[in-house]
This record gives structure tokens, C-alpha cells and sequence, in this order.
């Protein structure tokens, strides 16, 4: 834990103002105000990778790495929102840790490459065609074979070994996760239980557009680009209805805390 003593001058000054001051001087008091100021960001997106054969301690560590990371380089000239800036360099840090140190069994790189792809693919895909997209359809859109997809889609399983008697326990058509993102939901539930109720009671404070902002940035991954051209307005609206919803959800979890 940081010691306040010697920083209690910056603690009511303004985000964006400690970020030029930072900039300006690189003050070891400001970054560790910055720090706990944003570490929820850290908190939630760990968060979306729990069930995944790893500890969510170990996650959560990666994810506050990246965030000093993103810390540092952030250049508040620049005119970005931090939380934009941030969370695809956590989002990327996580993913690389899973994919540069989980592979539990000796698979090929072009195969955990191949998998990084479809999981992309996926995403976009889903949001096209509003449903799972087959193995068939991802082969399309990646230009490779529907047997390398389904190469790939079965390997992942080899992200962490599991008990042969575990049980799938899931009815869901996404068929390429792996037994450890199946196994446990019921624990899974009722260990993230606190977190949901504190998202779902959240979102019930924000009007319809805000509520659609925090989904697709935060969970669907959307850039600000893509919300901005569904919606029929400007990427600079995106970039202040998300930094209002954050700045909301960072007051929310501090009264919470």
C-alpha cells in the first residue's frame, strides 16, 4: 500500500490534472494516486477472464501491471480518455499472458496464433450476424480452412489440463471453449455473485445509452468507432458518454468499497 504522507497535496486534485502533473514530473506520489485511483479498471477486466484454468490472483496481477504500464505511457496532450487508452493495453496483456504462458501442452505457435484469430473473429462476427457463427463461417472471414478452424477451436482445450471425469455442464452453442470454462458455473455464480449484483446495480442507474455504452467497450470489447457508426453520431460523443459512465462506475465502487 502506497503511503500517503508525503502526497496528501495532490489527493483532491483532478484526474486529468495529476495526469500533466505526472507527465510534467514523473512523481512517484502522483503514479501511486493514479494508480489506486483506476485499479477498479484492473479489477473488472480480470474479472471477465475468471473460469479460465487461472487463479484470478494471478490475473488480477498481470491486469495491475498493465495498468502502471498504461500509466506511464499515457500522454494526456494527446487528447484521449485514460480509461480508453487503458483498456485495450490491460485487455492485451491479459490475452498475451494466457497465450505465452498458459499452453500447458506443446502446441504449435501458427495453432495459438490460428486460436487468437477465431476468438477475434468471433467477437466481430457475433456482432454481425447476431448469433454464434459456425466453424464454417469463421473459416470465410479468416480466408483459411474450415479443418484448420476446428484444428485450432479443439486445441484450446490445451490451455489447462483437467480431470477426465470432469463434467461439460453447459448447453451453450459455443463450442470451441474448453472444459475449464465449463466446469464449475454454479461455483463460478455464486463466487462472482457480489460483483454482478454490484454491475446490475449499477446499470440501473444509467439511462439506455450509457448502459449501451458500458456493455459494448467493456464486454463486448467495441472501439469507440464501431459504437459511434451504430449509433449515428460522432466518435467524440462515444469518448464523453464513456468517460462519464467510468468516472460514475469509479464513485459508485468507492462508495461500495
Amino acid at each position: 500500500m502506497m503511503n500517503m504522507a508525503g502526497s496528501s497535496e495532490y489527493l483532491d486534485m483532478d484526474t486529468k490534472e495529476l495526469f500533466r502533473l505526472y507527465s510534467d514530473t514523473r512523481d512517484v506520489d502522483i503514479r501511486n494516486i493514479l494508480i489506486e485511483r483506476h485499479l477498479y479498471l484492473a479489477r473488472i477486466l480480470a474479472k471477465k477472464y475468471i473460469n479460465k484454468g487461472v487463479d484470478y490472483e494471478d490475473i488480477y496481477q498481470v491486469a495491475s501491471l498493465a495498468l502502471i504500464y498504461a500509466i506511464d505511457r499515457y500522454d494526456p496532450g494527446k487528447g484521449f480518455e485514460f480509461s480508453s487508452f487503458a483498456t485495450p493495453t490491460i485487455i492485451g496483456e491479459i490475452k498475451r499472458y494466457f497465450r505465452d504462458k498458459v499452453w500447458t501442452m506443446r502446441v504449435p505457435r501458427r495453432i495459438q496464433e490460428l486460436s487468437k484469430k477465431i476468438s477475434n473473429a468471433r467477437v466481430i462476427l457475433e456482432q454481425e450476424k447476431k448469433s454464434n457463427p459456425t466453424a464454417k463461417d469463421i473459416a470465410e472471414y479468416l480466408g483459411c480452412r474450415e479443418e484448420d478452424v476446428l484444428e485450432a477451436m479443439e486445441a484450446s482445450y490445451s490451455y489447462q489440463p483437467v480431470s477426465l471425469d470432469a463434467s461439460g455442464g453447459d448447453d451453450s452453442d459455443d463450442k470451441d471453449l474448453s472444459l475449464s470454462d465449463r466446469v464449475g458455473v454454479e461455483e463460478d455464480n455464486f463466487r462472482n455473485i457480489e460483483q454482478r449484483d454490484f454491475i446490475e446495480k449499477f446499470m440501473e442507474k444509467l439511462n439506455e445509452l450509457e448502459v449501451k455504452i458500458l456493455k459494448d467497450r467493456f464486454f463486448l470489447n467495441k472501439t469507440q468507432s464501431a459504437i459511434a457508426a451504430e449509433l449515428d453520431i460522432s466518435q467524440m460523443t462515444v469518448s464523453r458518454l464513456e468517460k462519464k459512465v467510468v468516472e460514475k462506475l469509479r464513485k459508485e465502487y468507492e462508495k461500495n468499497i
